[in-house]
């Protein structure tokens, strides 16, 4: 087995955190209100022997119609308190990264953050499992009285 088979399988073995207002993502939906800014984390450790990066992470909120289509033209629906995007020079080896954003929901509903990352084509090889994050699972309630 080559050292870049061994060191996929060691990345493959650790996902990037993602956290909703502090608390991990995991099958449950994280609940917000409309019009509360809600605090996306997202933690990166490298477990590689060596650096990776730069690249950028990317957060497209979207709504799942469950017969195939997901709407992304939600511009009206969630806004970004900052930017969607975060750009990161490099993670060094054990080292640690985070990326924190918010979002503001608008409507209620039940809404889906894809989160991606864009690799520059002449940086280092980014870990496999960074490109298979799930899609985070928010559900925006009625705004408290």
């Amino acid at each position: 087995m080559t050292s870049t088979a061994l060191w996929r399988m060691r990345i493959a073995a650790r996902r990037p955190d993602v956290l909703v207002d502090g608390q991990p993502c995991d099958c449950e939906a994280a609940a917000c209100r409309v019009g509360d800014p809600v605090r996306l984390e997202v933690r990166l450790t490298n477990r590689s022997p060596r650096s990776v990066g730069p690249f950028a992470l990317t957060v497209a909120p979207f709504q799942d119609h469950q017969n195939g289509v997901h709407n992304y033209d939600l511009h009206d629906a969630v806004s970004f308190v900052g930017s969607s995007t975060f750009y990161l020079d490099a993670v060094q080896p054990a080292g640690r990264s985070a990326c924190l954003g918010a979002l503001l929901f608008l409507y209620t509903g039940d809404f889906f953050l894809h989160i991606r990352f864009h690799q520059d084509s002449a940086s280092k090889e980014l870990p496999p499992s960074w490109f298979c994050l799930p899609s985070v699972h928010v559900r925006a309630l009625e705004a408290q009285a």
